[in-house]
């Protein structure tokens, strides 16, 4: 890895969830969460970058959204389900990212709203032309996703020292 190379940061949100009766965490993906999860899992993958590691929460949504999504990857990263990003505050998450070993290059996160749109607009320092504006007036809709660039390691990833370099967002 390069000093100069800046570690990549995808936030991707959960497809569409269905309500049956069942707890909040062990919601199902509806039929159109199914369709966005692959469409998101082919963009990512056409983002070309090499994922080394996917932080997925254990909700039922979040791990099907990333069975779907990855299925369109060339190369699967290695997948770690983690309790504490269901839920999860943007503070909560920048903790779990400072846990990240210096190896690991790029990370993607897959959780869920208010946290990950928080969590992005929190990490953003600064923003490849209209990427900001276009999050914004979209917010951060189901399988949603944003890719941030950080300068350093991941101890040092803090409020502010990112840069949004895109976003993508199902059409509704």
């Amino acid at each position: 890895m390069s000093v100069a190379e800046p570690r990549r940061i995808v936030l991707f949100r959960h497809a569409k969830a269905d309500w049956p009766q069942v707890s909040d965490h062990e919601r199902p993906l509806a039929e159109r969460g199914r369709m966005d999860a692959a469409e998101a899992g082919r963009r990512l993958a056409d983002t070309a970058i090499p994922f080394d590691l996917a932080l997925c929460s254990t909700a039922a949504r979040t791990r099907e959204t990333w069975k779907l999504a990855v299925h369109e990857f060339a190369h699967r990263p290695k997948t770690v389900y983690e309790e504490r990003i269901y839920e999860a505050s943007p503070g909560e998450l920048i903790a779990l990212l400072n846990e990240i070993p210096d190896d690991v290059q790029n990370v993607l996160l897959i959780g869920h709203n208010p946290g990950v749109h928080g969590l992005a607009d929190i990490l953003s320092g600064s923003a490849e032309g209209d990427v900001l504006s276009r999050m914004n007036r979209r917010g951060f809709p189901a399988a949603a996703f944003a890719v941030l660039l950080h300068d350093g390691p991941w101890k040092t990833l803090e409020p502010g020292t990112a840069r949004l370099n895109d976003y993508w967002a199902p059409s509704e």
